[in-house]
């Protein structure tokens, strides 16, 4: 269980997730190659080669520069694309294409560090088309993702922000200095040990999901590792919790009563008379 001191004015602090195989079980940006596909902005070999790197990044084979192949591929692919429909696009497919592949532990733990005060912030390098709707949908207070140059409602295919590797850790220092976060105090989550810049500038760094060498390195550092393994749907989630938390009352009710009759009935015994 996590404890928040930020309520009694100790400094504020804030936990920082990564969201692919942190939060989400998959790749944010390649889980939306068939709504493009369908949208008509991809084709059907940009799909299969989608899936595919899909595949490779599931089996946690792909390394830094593979993943910098697959990045300029995306920019390069998505030149020309109007940004109005992209948007619509991750709007209408969002709950059927993120919901159902989203760490129900992942989850609990962002709940826990809101109800300890502290600020939920997501750190992706997918685009910051695809990670602002889905930070929304977790109640994220803040988003840090990779933005596209924009001119004339289209993408150019330039990159004017990419949060990767030490620029998440720049990135995250740059918004505690403007919001006041105390990073020692803070908290920060990932998978990848491209991350390592972003886990050492927090007091609190959790490996979750940790690739192999990421593993290795948290081992060293005694840093905690987390292992999550129950992707759940936020629909069905909040329809448990909802169901849950009434048979919790009334049980507890229950208990109360059954306490408070047998207190009742005990102070009748001691008050009959003696024989009676």
């Amino acid at each position: 269980m996590l404890v928040g001191m930020e309520h009694l004015g100790t400094p504020r602090s804030a936990a920082f997730f990564d969201l692919d195989k942190t939060i989400i079980a998959r790749s944010s940006t390649l889980a939306f190659s068939r709504p493009f596909y369908a949208g008509g902005l991809i084709n059907r070999r940009t799909v299969l080669r989608s899936t595919y790197a899909q595949f490779v990044y599931l089996l946690g084979g792909a390394d830094h520069d593979q993943m910098e192949r697959m990045r300029e591929y995306l920019s390069a692919m998505c030149t020309g694309w109007d940004v109005q429909t992209v948007r619509a696009i991750v709007a209408d497919t969002l709950h059927h294409i993120v919901e159902p592949m989203i760490y129900d532990e992942a989850v609990s733990l962002i709940e826990e560090h809101h109800a300890a005060g502290r600020d939920v912030v997501i750190v992706s390098t997918s685009g910051a088309e695809v990670v602002e709707p889905i930070g929304a949908m977790l109640g994220a207070d803040k988003v840090i993702a990779t933005r596209m140059v924009v001119a004339d409602g289209k993408y150019t295919g330039e990159i004017s922000e990419y949060a990767y590797g030490p620029r998440k850790a720049s990135a995250i220092t740059e918004l505690a200095a403007a919001e006041g976060y105390d990073l020692q105090a803070s908290y920060a989550y990932s998978d990848s040990i491209t991350d390592e810049p972003m886990l050492a500038a927090v007091g609190h760094p959790f490996a979750a999901n940790p690739d192999k060498a990421l593993r290795r390195l948290a081992t060293e550092r005694c840093w905690p590792v987390l292992d999550f393994s129950k992707p759940v749907a936020l629909a069905e989630r909040t329809r448990f919790h909802e169901v849950r938390r009434p048979a919790v009352a009334a049980s507890v009710l229950g208990v109360g009563m059954a306490a408070a009759g047998a207190l009742l009935y005990a102070a009748r015994r001691r008050a009959r008379p003696a024989g009676s």
